[in-house]
């Protein structure tokens, strides 16, 4: 019901919207790993692949991780072991969903509203997902 230290600090590095890092840091565990964690751990980093992509102004890259990443959750919902899954995955397909709706060319301006532009000039509005522990775990 535990997971490898590793996690923990792909954890810490998603939180802080060190997204490529956290892809590293999942990356390496998730190819030691078997399922049922293989695919969580999958999930995990395509979303943060995902908002590495939209920090780069990839509309098309954000759209194709955050898509499969959420779609590879959705099984572990609403938590698994330890992680509130239902509360990351919403608030990705919330994402998902404002960048396709926004459309291509209006990527930049959603990067700067989560945050994710270094010409960022203004606070982030819009909220980035964290990785949460549940209370009590089932």
């Amino acid at each position: 019901m535990t997971f490898p230290e590793a996690f923990w600090q792909g954890v810490d590095e998603f939180n802080s919207g060190q997204f490529y890092p956290c892809h590293d840091t999942l990356e390496a565990i998730w190819l030691e790993s078997i399922d049922p964690d293989k695919t969580f751990f999958q999930g995990i980093l395509q979303i943060a692949v995902g908002y590495y992509h939209l920090s780069n102004h990839n509309w098309k890259g954000a759209l194709i991780l955050l898509g499969e990443g959420t779609n590879r959750l959705r099984r572990y919902r609403p938590e698994y072991k330890t992680i509130d899954v239902e509360t990351l995955f919403s608030r990705s397909i919330n994402s998902l969903q404002t960048l396709q709706d926004a459309g291509e060319e209006r990527v930049a301006e959603f990067a700067a509203k989560y945050g994710l532009s270094g010409d960022a000039t203004e606070p982030p509005v819009l909220p980035l997902p964290k990785i949460e522990t549940v209370q009590n775990p089932k």
